[in-house]
């Protein structure tokens, strides 16, 4: 259970699957639906293989630790994006705010 500000709420189920990465099979506890779970091994698995694939690297666990660090890069870059893309949001919501009759603005000083 996880505490929440009305008390404990229950945990969801979890869903066994079982996936293979680079070969060895993993069973994977998770409360996400299977198919979410096999997404992401089956991504794991071929960010991985690409590592192994250039050649520069034979260790299995020196190329997970690189596929590791290219996917952390590419969520990295992507939540920039999304708050850079959020800012932008903002700014436009802003601008057609001001375009928009007091009346439809929606503030609290449209009424005065």
């Amino acid at each position: 259970m996880t505490p929440g500000p009305a008390g404990p709420t229950p945990e969801p189920p979890r869903t066994s699957v079982r996936v293979t990465i680079v070969g060895e099979e993993y069973t994977i506890r998770s409360p996400a639906p299977e198919s979410h779970t096999r997404a992401v091994a089956e991504y794991v698995d071929r960010v991985i293989q690409q590592v192994l694939g250039t050649g520069a690297v034979v260790e299995t666990h020196k190329a997970a630790i690189l596929a590791a660090l290219q996917i952390a890069d590419e969520l990295i870059r992507l939540r920039d994006e999304d708050a850079a893309l959020g800012a932008r949001l903002a700014g436009l919501t802003g601008e057609v705010r001001r375009l928009l009759p007091p009346v439809k603005r929606g503030d609290a000083a449209a009424g005065e």
